[in-house]
């Protein structure tokens, strides 16, 4: 097996929603009931039973999800033209943060290392579009993926 790691994880596409939803549990609910999704994985839920993350498959498609979060950039109070995101894989991140600052964007979260594997930033274009740019960097173990689901169902967003 390649120890190499792609920029794109396994089973994914390099561009996804990612929605801020008002009732995220909810809205779950009405996307499996409704459009056949399946949830993948488990949830990130805080400890005011809030989604921090979901997941649904939707035929060959990821869907990302999460209640909104005033303060933190997940929520319609802090993006009032855009409740969504473009969850995207890219071969280099910090080029394309480069690139994306140089061409007018508004960085939100500087790139960072995340624990999921993915060197990560978030940035609104000019047009009013938030982008969740990710270089995948390294696998995560279910292990590493599970206590990171317990520290959130603990703490919550910090």
């Amino acid at each position: 097996m390649d120890d190499e790691v792609s920029y794109i994880p396994a089973n994914e596409h390099a561009v996804a929603p990612y929605l801020c939803v008002r009732g995220a549990a909810e809205a779950i609910d009405f996307y499996v009931e409704v459009f056949g999704a399946v949830e993948d994985g488990e949830r990130f839920v805080d400890p005011d039973g809030k989604v921090g993350h979901a997941e649904l498959r939707l035929g060959d498609s990821r869907i990302y999800l999460a209640d909104e979060y005033p303060g933190y950039g997940m929520s319609p109070v802090d993006l009032p033209d855009s409740t969504f995101a473009l969850y995207v894989y890219v071969p280099d991140v910090d080029a394309v943060v480069t690139r994306a600052e140089a061409k007018g964007a508004t960085i939100l979260e500087p790139t960072q290392e995340t624990f999921y594997g993915a060197r990560r930033a978030t940035l609104r274009d000019p047009f009013g579009h938030r982008w969740m740019v990710n270089t995948q960097v390294r696998e995560v173990s279910p292990e590493e993926y599970k206590q990171a689901i317990e520290g959130f169902a603990e703490h919550g967003v910090e």
